[in-house]
C-alpha cells in the first residue's frame, strides 16, 4: 500500500486498541476483514502494553472463533508520550483508529504524528474543545499533506450527522430545519457507559468557556437561516414533554448539534447547499427519571466547577451519574440487550417553492436506529468510515484536511454501508 510515498504494511492500525473501546473496534475490523481494497485487508493493533494487546487479540479470537488472531495481526508498541513510537506507527497505517481519550488529555499528538507521517486519522471524540481546536491548528497542513483527518465517527456523531445528510437527500425540495429526538432502551439487565466518556463530559463542560474563545478564532459568520427560525422546545427548565417521542425530552448535550453546524457550514461553503439548522434532543422518561436526572445534574454542574468535585465525580462514576456510567462499562449481555434510535423531523419547501417566500410547506420524518450506541455502534461506525476512506478515495472531499463525517463522507455510500451492518436509515 502506497501512501505518501512511502509503502505502508497497514491500512489500518488500531491506536489503543487495549482500551475499553478499542476491544470492540478490534473485533469489528476482524469481522470485516474482506471489505478492504480488493477484497483483504491488512491490518494491527498499537498500544502502550504488548502484554494487553496480545490479550485483546486472545480474547477476539475466543469472541469471533477466529483462532489465527492470536499470531496473525501484528502487534505495535506506541506510546502518546513518545513521539517517535507514534512517528514509527503512522509510518506503517494508511489510517490510523485512535481510541485514546479523553482526547483533549491524549488526541493532539496522534493527530499531529498522523499528519506530519501521512497517515489518515479517525477518532470517535465527542468532545467539540478538541474537534474544533485540531481544525483550526491542523487543517491548513492536513490539506497540504493529503491527509484527511476526520473526528467524532462513532456513536458522537455519525448517526446525527449522516442523519440530517440523509434527510436532505430524501426531502423532495429544499430542507431547511431538522430536530433530532434520541432514545435508548435497555433490556431487563439495563446498561451502562464505561467511565471514559463521563470523564470526557466532565472536563469538557469544565472548560466551557474555553471553547466559547476558540470559537472566535474562527471569524466564522452565522449560518444563514433559510425559512422559519427554528424555535426552542422549551423555557426555563431545559425540559419538556416531547409528543414526538412520547416522553419528557431535554437538549442532547454532546457534540452533535456543533458537529452538524460544522458539516453545514462546509456544504455551503464547498458546494453551496442550502444550510440545514439543526436542534437535538434526548428522550429521558418519565417522572421517575426526571427527579433522578434533576439531582444528578445539579450535583453535576455544581461539582464541576471546582477541582475537588471533578474528583468527586471522577472518582465515584456510578454513584452520581445513578449507575448510568461505570469503570466496569456494560456487560456484553447488556450490550445485546440495548439499542438507540433518532427520530429526525424536517420541514422544509417542496419542488418549485421558493425558500424566501412564506413558510415550509412540506414535513419529512425519517429514522437512524442501530444496536447499543456505546461499544456496538460506535465501533461499526468508525470502521465503517476507515472502509469508505480506502474504498471510495475520489468520492472525498478534493483536498485533505480536518473534517467532519458529514463533510467527508456525504458524496460516499457510507450510508448504504451502515446500513448493511445494522445501522439503520430509513424513512417514515
Amino acid at each position: 500500500m502506497a501512501r505518501g510515498g512511502m509503502i505502508r504494511p497497514y491500512h489500518i492500525v488500531i491506536f489503543g486498541a487495549s482500551g475499553f473501546t478499542g476491544q470492540f473496534v478490534v473485533e469489528e475490523v476482524a469481522r470485516i476483514v474482506s471489505e478492504g481494497p480488493n477484497g483483504t485487508l491488512k491490518w494491527a493493533v498499537a498500544g502502550r502494553s504488548r502484554q494487553k494487546l496480545d490479550k485483546v487479540l486472545e480474547q477476539a479470537a475466543g469472541a469471533l472463533g477466529k483462532p489465527e488472531l492470536r499470531t496473525a495481526v501484528e502487534v505495535i508498541v506506541a506510546d502518546v508520550g513518545e513521539p517517535d513510537s507514534l512517528a514509527a506507527m503512522c509510518k506503517q497505517a494508511v489510517i490510523v483508529l485512535n481510541c485514546v481519550g479523553p482526547y483533549r488529555f491524549w488526541g493532539e499528538p496522534v493527530v499531529k504524528a498522523c499528519v506530519e507521517n501521512s497517515a489518515h486519522c479517525i477518532d470517535i471524540c465527542g468532545e467539540p474543545q478538541f474537534l474544533e481546536s485540531m481544525q483550526l491548528n491542523y487543517n491548513s497542513q492536513a490539506a497540504d499533506k493529503g491527509v484527511y483527518i476526520v473526528g467524532a465517527c462513532g456513536f458522537d456523531s455519525i448517526p446525527a450527522d449522516m442523519g440530517v445528510l440523509y434527510t436532505r437527500e430524501q426531502f423532495k425540495g429544499t430542507l431547511t430545519a431538522v430536530e433530532s429526538f434520541l432514545t435508548a432502551s435497555t433490556g431487563p439487565e439495563g446498561g451502562s457507559l464505561n467511565d471514559g466518556t463521563w470523564k470526557s463530559a466532565i472536563y469538557g463542560f469544565a472548560d466551557s468557556g474555553k471553547l466559547r474563545s476558540l470559537r472566535k478564532k474562527f471569524g466564522h459568520k452565522p449560518l444563514p437561516v433559510v425559512g422559519s427560525k427554528i424555535k426552542r422546545r422549551y423555557r426555563g427548565l431545559a425540559l419538556f414533554y416531547s409528543n414526538e417521542v412520547q416522553q419528557y425530552a431535554v437538549p442532547f448535550m454532546g457534540a452533535d448539534p456543533s458537529v452538524v453546524k460544522r458539516s453545514q457550514r462546509f456544504l455551503l461553503e464547498e458546494h453551496q447547499e442550502t444550510p440545514v439548522q439543526y436542534g437535538a434532543y434526548a428522550g429521558v422518561g418519565g417522572v421517575a427519571n426526571i427527579a433522578k436526572m434533576l439531582f444528578a445534574g445539579m450535583m453535576f454542574w455544581f461539582l464541576v466547577k471546582f477541582d475537588f468535585g471533578r474528583n468527586l465525580l471522577i472518582k465515584f462514576p456510578e454513584f452520581f451519574s445513578f449507575g448510568f456510567f461505570s469503570k466496569d462499562g456494560p456487560t456484553r449481555k447488556q450490550m445485546e440487550c440495548s439499542s438507540f434510535q433518532f427520530a429526525f423531523y424536517g420541514e422544509g419547501y417542496t419542488e418549485g417553492q421558493d425558500p424566501s417566500q412564506g413558510r415550509p410547506n412540506a414535513k419529512i420524518r425519517t429514522l437512524v436506529q442501530g444496536p447499543e450506541a456505546g461499544y456496538v455502534a460506535t465501533p461499526i461506525a468508525m470502521v465503517q468510515a476507515a472502509i469508505t476512506i480506502l474504498n471510495e478515495p475520489t468520492a472525498l472531499p478534493k483536498k485533505g484536511g480536518v473534517y467532519t463525517p458529514g463533510a467527508a463522507f456525504s458524496r460516499t455510500t457510507l450510508v448504504e454501508r451502515l446500513n448493511k451492518h445494522g445501522i439503520q436509515f430509513s424513512v417514515i
